[in-house]
C-alpha cells in the first residue's frame, strides 16, 4: 500500500483543478455564436416602447395594425397627432385614434379591435381597406366615427350598430341603403353628421333629432321635397342639400331656423320664389340656391341683411331689377346672379365694371336687349345702320346696286350717239344732193 501514496497524492492535488475548470463560464470557453444563430430581436418600430404608459394590450394591437409605437402613443402631441390617451393608471387608455393612408392590404383583426374597446372616437382618412366587423363594445362606447375615402363601401346596417355617436362623417365612399333614414334612426344623440358623395338614393328622413346643429347630405342621388321636419331644428346651423335630385319648393316655413349660418341648396331641381320668412333667419352668412329653377323677384330683404357674405344665385329664372346697388354688393365676399335671362340691374347704382353677367335695366325694368350680332346679321339693312362706319363689307353691295345703272347710262349714250350720227350723215346727204 505505500507504493501507491505518492500517487494518491498526486490525485489530490490534481481534483481541485479539475474541479476548477469543470466548473468555469462556459461562455469564457467556447467562442461566441455566430449572428446567424442569435436569436432574432424585434425591430424598434414593432417592440414596445420601454417607457410607454399605454395599456400592453392596446399597444401590441396598435403594433399589428403597423402603427408606429417607437414613441409613446400617449404623449402629446403623439405622432402624427393621430392618438389621444385617457389619464388612468397604472396605464393609459386610447380614446381616440386616427388611421391614415394605409396600406390596401391592412386588416384589421378582431383581436385588435376588441382591445381597442375604450376607443370614443375613430377616424380613417385614405384607407381603402376592406370594410371589418366592430365589435359590440367598441361601437357602443364611439362618439365620433370618420370615414373619408376609407374601407371601399360602406352599408347603412352597419353604420346604424354606432347608436351612440354624437359626430357622424361619411365622405366619398359608397353607402348601400334603402335611404338616410336606416341610418339616422338609432342615432338618438347625434348632433353633427356628414354623409356626402355616398351614391345615397332614396328620400330625406321625416324625423330629425332635435339637437341637430350640421346636416350635410350634399352629393348624393336623394330625391323628393326638402321636409318641413328640417324646419323644426331651432339649434341646427349648417344645411347643405346640394348636388342632390330634390324638387318642390322651399317651405314657407324655413325662417324658424332661427339659428341657421348656412344654406345650400345648389344644383337641384327645385322651383318656386325665395320665401319672405328668410328675412327672419338673423345669422344667415352662406346662401347658395344656384343651378335650380327658382323663379320670381329677388326679394328686396336681401339686400338689408347685414351678416350675409356669400349669396349665390345663378342660373335659375329670377327675374326684374335685383335690388342691390353698387356698394351692396362690394359687400359680399361672393356674389353671382348670372345665368338669369330675365334679370337685370339699376344702372344708375351699379357699375357696368362689375360683370354681374346680366343686362341693365331699361326704363321698364325690364333687361336692355343687346344690339344684334354683325356676324349673324351683316346682309341685314339694321346691322348697316347699326355700324355707320363705311366698312369694306358694304362696298361690293353698294357697287352692286349701282353697277346697273352706269351700264344702262353708257349703253343709253351709245345709241343716241350712233342715232345722232345717222341724222347728220342723212342731213348731210340732202345737203350736197
Amino acid at each position: 500500500m505505500e507504493e501507491f501514496k505518492p500517487k494518491t497524492t498526486l490525485l489530490l492535488i490534481l481534483l481541485p483543478l479539475l474541479l476548477s475548470s469543470t466548473l468555469h463560464p462556459i461562455s469564457s470557453l467556447s467562442p461566441s455564436p455566430s449572428p446567424a444563430t442569435q436569436p432574432s430581436l424585434p425591430s424598434p418600430s414593432s417592440s414596445p416602447s420601454p417607457s410607454s404608459t399605454l395599456d400592453p394590450k392596446q399597444l401590441t394591437a396598435l403594433q399589428s395594425i403597423n402603427f408606429p409605437t417607437g414613441r409613446d402613443p400617449c404623449l402629446q402631441p403623439s405622432p402624427h397627432n393621430a392618438t389621444l390617451c385617457d389619464s388612468s393608471k397604472p396605464f393609459r387608455h386610447l380614446i381616440s385614434l386616427r388611421l391614415s393612408n394605409c396600406s390596401a392590404d391592412l386588416l384589421l383583426s378582431s383581436t385588435a379591435l376588441n382591445s381597442l374597446s375604450t376607443l370614443q372616437s375613430l377616424s380613417f382618412l385614405n384607407c381603402p381597406i376592406p370594410p371589418f366587423r366592430l365589435p359590440s363594445d367598441l361601437s357602443s362606447n364611439l362618439r365620433s366615427f370618420s370615414c373619408v375615402s376609407s374601407l371601399r363601401r360602406l352599408t347603412g346596417v352597419w353604420l346604424s350598430h354606432l347608436y351612440n355617436l354624437t359626430e357622424l362623417t361619411v365622405s366619398d365612399v359608397p353607402i348601400s341603403a334603402s335611404g338616410p333614414s336606416i341610418i339616422l334612426s338609432n342615432m338618438n344623440k347625434v348632433t353633427s353628421f356628414t354623409i356626402s358623395g355616398a351614391n345615397l338614393t332614396g328620400f330625406l328622413p321625416r324625423k330629425w333629432h332635435p339637437k341637430l346643429t350640421h346636416i350635410d347630405f350634399s352629393h348624393n342621388k336623394l330625391k323628393g321635397r326638402v321636409p318641413i321636419s328640417v324646419t323644426q331644428l331651432p339649434n341646427l346651423k349648417f344645411l347643405n342639400l346640394s348636388s342632390n335630385q330634390l324638387l318642390g319648393q322651399i317651405p314657407d316655413t324655413f325662417g324658424d331656423l332661427i339659428s341657421l349660418q348656412n344654406l345650400s341648396l345648389s344644383s337641384n331641381l327645385m322651383s318656386g320664389p325665395i320665401p319672405d320668412s328668410i328675412a327672419s333667419i338673423p345669422s344667415l352668412a352662406h346662401l347658395d340656391l344656384s343651378s335650380n329653377q327658382f323663379n320670381g323677384s329677388v326679394p328686396n330683404f336681401l339686400s338689408e341683411m347685414k351678416d350675409l357674405k356669400y349669396l349665390n344665385l345663378e342660373g335659375n329664372n329670377f327675374q326684374g331689377m335685383i335690388p342691390f346697388n353698387g356698394s351692396t354688393i362690394k359687400r359680399f365676399a361672393v356674389f353671382k346672379v348670372g345665368g338669369n335671362s330675365n334679370l337685370c340691374y339699376n344702372h344708375s347704382t351699379v357699375s357696368s365694371m362689375l360683370k354681374l353677367g346680366i343686362a341693365p335695366c331699361d326704363k321698364d325694368g325690364f333687361p336692355v336687349q343687346p344690339p344684334p350680332d354683325k356676324s349673324s346679321s351683316s346682309g341685314s339693312e339694321d346691322a348697316n345702320s347699326d355700324s355707320g362706319d363705311g366698312s369694306s363689307d358694304e362696298k361690293p353691295k353698294e357697287n352692286h346696286r349701282h353697277g346697273p345703272n352706269k351700264v344702262v347710262l353708257g349703253v343709253a349714250i351709245g345709241l343716241s350717239s350712233i342715232v345722232f350720227l345717222i341724222i347728220f350723215l342723212v342731213l348731210l346727204a340732202k345737203w350736197c344732193g
